[in-house]
């Protein structure tokens, strides 16, 4: 079965429900907790308030939640009357998110942060930029001085910043006297539907080749392409021995001329949404996760593993230490210094008689822990909510 383009509903971001419904929702139950953000979007909304919002929702005997933006802050009176607390999630000050936070601190409303990133002090914008390789472009570094200093007096406005893993949090507390709490990225109820289907249309075949060996680079932003040429040479040597091998680039990366010369064997993939990426990232055999080893990049939450885990896919990652915490060598995936990535990727292709079991070893540590189902306990203790 092809399933990557198998038949489907036609996706709309679930988010996408009017102010008047958002703020029904947020008054359904005894708690009421708001979550906000400049606008929406599929990467730091949906982790950071999407998904939260949907836990909390589960039980609206206990709490309920939703999410807000800049173009709802004309009904900020109705927004502070209601809720009990806000998260104000990864968004720059200016004046309405100033006015916000100050409108509920006046009504002795607890105002909390949430970050997922390195992206709060400007002691690291050099880091940042060298990461994205992009240290002679003036402009890139007039953003990101100017783009961490606004999230850093966002976040002294707060009582409290939630984050996505402990390295974060010590980064956090270095910069801050503020106290923290983490609460991880996890995949919510679409993602699950979804990855539940494809994991289970593959497991009957035992996760068994068509004569083709897929790996797919999953790219959810242009500051990848650094990261993407730590394997490059690695996929230059692999593909170049074995014709059966093809690669899929997904997203936001350019090949590079090293890899067009295998022509039809490189396939790319626009930019999708996160659902019909589950499907995608099913169809491959492993999952390419090659990472530039830093604080900015530690940082990082794995949540590229676990998406893959959750669909059958098995991962191919550097040491970084969010990865290293989930990824088992050689049983639940594999793990490659920058200089190993050839060796490890060769390693991976002669376990194909161990695939099965260690995708189900992969899947099992996604089910247990980044999920929605067990995420509940942990938002509640970072809100202080009992």
């Amino acid at each position: 079965m092809d399933i990557a383009n198998a038949a489907s509903k036609v996706y709309r971001d679930p988010w996408n429900i009017s102010l008047e419904s958002r703020l029904s929702q947020l008054a359904a139950g005894k708690t009421r907790i708001a979550y906000f953000y400049e606008q929406p979007n599929n990467s730091t909304f949906r982790y950071r308030a999407y998904n939260m919002a949907q836990v909390l929702n589960e039980n609206f005997n206990e709490t309920s939640a939703s999410y807000f933006f800049l173009d709802d802050l004309h009904e900020l009176e109705s927004l502070v009357n209601t809720a009990d607390l806000i998260v104000i999630c990864r968004s720059r000050y200016c004046h309405r998110v100033a006015n916000l936070i100050q409108r509920f601190k006046a009504r002795g409303k607890p105002v909390l942060f949430d970050i997922d990133d390195l992206v709060f002090d400007p002691r690291y914008c050099h880091l940042i930029v060298q990461t994205l390789s992009q240290t002679r472009d003036d402009a890139v570094w007039d953003y990101w001085f100017a783009y961490t200093s606004r999230i850093a007096e966002t976040m002294r406005l707060c009582d409290k910043v939630i984050t996505t893993n402990e390295f974060l949090a010590q980064k956090v507390a270095e910069a801050f006297s503020t106290p923290t709490a983490v609460v991880q990225n996890f995949i919510n109820k679409e993602q699950l539907e979804v990855s539940n289907t494809t994991f289970f249309e593959k497991k009957p075949l035992s996760f068994k080749r068509d004569g083709k060996i897929r790996f797919g680079y999953f790219s959810g932003s242009p500051s990848h392409q650094n990261d993407f040429s730590i394997a490059l040479s690695a996929l230059e040597s692999v593909l170049e021995s074995n014709s059966a091998i093809e690669l899929i680039l997904a997203g936001y990366v350019d090949i590079g001329r090293p890899l067009k010369k295998f022509g039809h064997r490189v396939k790319y993939e626009n930019f999708r949404d996160y659902v019909s990426l589950q499907r995608l990232i099913g169809s491959v055999d492993f999952n390419l996760m090659p990472l530039q080893y830093n604080a900015f990049t530690n940082c990082k939450s794995p949540l590229k593993f676990f998406e893959a885990a959750a669909v059958g896919t098995l991962s191919i990652a550097s040491p970084a230490i969010n990865y290293a915490d989930v990824i088992e060598h050689s049983m639940s995936g594999y793990l490659a210094r920058d200089y190993e990535w050839e060796t490890v990727i060769r390693q991976a292709l002669d376990d194909e008689t161990s695939y099965s079991a260690n995708a189900n070893r992969a899947r099992d540590t996604a089910l247990s822990r980044f999920t929605y189902r067990n995420q509940r306990k942990a938002i509640l203790t970072a809100l202080e909510i009992t």
